[in-house]
């Protein structure tokens, strides 16, 4: 998969520097940027080069003044050779994540210098990531583990869609789903999620190579939906959560900061989803439908 890594220049007061930041990163993921890394001169933003819409991209710019005062916006592109660009990050591996007294999230790797007997915690997951997204040290990932601990997911079929390190679909499976099915377009994150759960010995996960489209093969309906994934992504793909969710079903969407929730309710409304919850950590924001 080739990447852009797209370097915003921004110019305004330094004391409006952090918000220009937020709000760009929010408004140009209707682009396909998927991630975000701050910069002293003001932004990094990463996406696939064959989702990379540029015109979009100029369109939300453009009026980019009228919202901060003074501002002035700028980028160069630059194509990253296809590499592990997280590497630096899994070698120096993370902490231990804990949400609240119910769950601990561990690095694998480390268990060496934290044995698994120190955590107590009633769900214990394990991850070793590999150029894959989901180790619980970004919010949307604590947001989502939180909202499926308030589930009762006891013989329920859960679909993981966006997969990346499998963790979504690993807790599933650990708090009672009889069937797990993920998907996720990168090759890599199928690979890393089929290696977290053989870590973590959970059998009834299946993982599947593709984007929404391979949910045409799946058969029958989910009783829960998870999406951890850009706001963009969520857009486009919410018809088709919708048309694989039972009619007791619940969806859980993050991966968007918390100012967007307002486009992914609308149109979750118009497929007959109602809005159940609505969690926030530092700006990202999560949402529970039902119908």
């Amino acid at each position: 998969m080739k990447y852009y890594a797209v370097k915003f220049k921004i110019e305004c007061a330094p004391e409006l520097l952090q918000t220009a930041r937020e709000l760009l990163a929010d408004d140009v993921v209707q682009a396909g940027f998927e991630s975000f890394e701050d910069a002293e001169y003001g932004l990094v933003g990463y996406v696939q080069t064959e989702l990379f819409n540029q015109s979009m991209l100029n369109e939300v710019i453009a009026p980019f003044a009228f919202v901060v005062p003074n501002v002035n916006i700028s980028y160069t592109i630059e194509e990253i050779e296809p590499k592990n660009w997280n590497e630096t990050w899994e070698n120096a591996g993370f902490d231990p994540i804990f949400i609240g007294e119910r769950c601990v999230i561990y690095d694998a790797r480390r268990l060496e210098t934290a044995p698994l007997s120190s955590f107590i915690a009633p769900l214990r997951i394990g991850i070793e990531a590999e150029m894959a997204f989901g180790t619980g040290t970004h919010e949307t990932t604590r947001l989502m583990v939180a909202q499926l601990l308030d589930l009762d997911l006891t013989d329920k079929r859960v679909l993981d869609c966006g997969c990346g390190t499998g963790i979504l679909g690993i807790a599933a499976s650990k708090l009672g789903a009889s069937e797990v099915v993920a998907y996720d377009i990168d090759e890599w994150s199928v690979k890393n999620t089929r290696h977290n759960a053989e870590l973590n010995e959970v059998e009834n996960l299946q993982v599947l190579h593709g984007d929404s489209r391979v949910l045409t093969h799946v058969s029958g309906v989910f009783d829960v939906v998870v999406a951890n994934i850009n706001r963009n992504i969520l857009l486009a793909d919410l018809p088709h959560f919708a048309d694989v969710l039972s009619s007791s079903g619940q969806l859980l969407l993050s991966g968007f900061y918390q100012d967007g929730a307002h486009l992914l309710v609308a149109e979750a409304e118009k497929l007959g989803l109602h809005l159940q919850a609505e969690t926030a950590e530092n700006h990202w924001g999560c949402l529970r439908f039902g119908r």
